[in-house]
């Protein structure tokens, strides 16, 4: 199928976005599955962004066959360079829509998605896909955040505008920013089996982690796909933005403050 009509990736491909996302690693986000890698398996990372977690991944399999899959030539550009100054020869990175891959039917052993579910107004639709390049017995492997549990202290009025601001806005642009605990009911519909749910955390509570976030959202309030959108459909004012951005600043000043949320986590096999 194509991309569904009003999906609008909320995050964008902005330098602070990108850059953010460039810091991802494999062990970090792709612990529950990592267990599960061995040579030459091959891998198709969706969503993969700058890269980062998808050479990561190809250290595992190496001289496996790993393929990183995005629909931003930004995020490829920035993948193609980063793997070629690591000689990781074992990558690709190639440009495509995820619910139309242009693989053929179980080409792959793993098929890996971090925090791309969220953003898709269709995530069974995608996940189908990929259970159709998959082969039989190959794994599925999903990781994305709930923003229902976020959690900050000191407690702060202007972030929770921000975290109603954003949920309304993603849901807006056909996203589901709780997408962590609808994981397991999006695989199940999709069709994979043993099905394996788990947890992870993501925590900011020493100086440099807060100030990280803080400056990292307060650089996303000012991407057009966020700013913009959000003021076109009434969801915040200019002023409302300065607080928020002034809120998550004097947050990471706090010397006990907190921010934490889960990532649900779904390792299955295609039958």
């Amino acid at each position: 199928m194509s991309r569904p009509d009003g999906e609008i990736y909320t995050h964008s491909h902005h330098p602070v976005v990108l850059a953010a996302h460039a810091r991802r690693t494999a062990e970090e986000a792709a612990g529950f599955l990592l267990a599960h890698l061995e040579p030459p398996m091959s891998i198709l990372d969706l969503g993969c962004g700058p890269g980062s977690i998808t050479v990561g991944l190809a250290r595992y399999v190496a001289p496996g066959r790993v393929v990183g899959v995005d629909a931003a030539p930004a995020a490829l550009e920035h993948a193609r360079t980063d793997a070629a100054e690591q000689h990781m020869d074992t990558v690709e990175f190639v440009e495509s829509d995820v619910y139309t891959l242009p693989f053929d039917d179980g080409t792959f052993d793993v098929v890996y998605a971090h925090q791309l579910l969220q953003h898709l107004a269709d995530p069974v639709a995608a996940l189908d896909e990929a259970r159709r390049v998959l082969r039989s017995g190959g794994y599925i492997a999903v990781r994305d955040a709930d923003y229902g549990t976020m959690t900050h202290h000191p407690h702060d009025d202007r972030l929770d505008r921000w975290l109603e601001m954003y949920s309304t806005l993603a849901r807006a642009n056909g996203g589901e920013p709780n997408a962590g605990r609808r994981l397991v009911g999006w695989v199940r519909a999709a069709g994979f089996e043993h099905l394996h749910p788990t947890t992870g955390t993501w925590v900011f509570a020493t100086p440099d982690e807060r100030r990280w976030w803080a400056d990292l959202w307060a650089g996303r309030i000012d991407v057009p796909t966020l700013r913009s959108r959000a003021l076109d459909l009434g969801l915040a004012t200019v002023d409302d933005m300065a607080e928020i951005q002034a809120a998550f600043s004097e947050w990471a000043d706090e010397p006990d403050g907190w921010f934490a949320f889960i990532q649900g986590e779904v390792l299955a096999t295609k039958p």
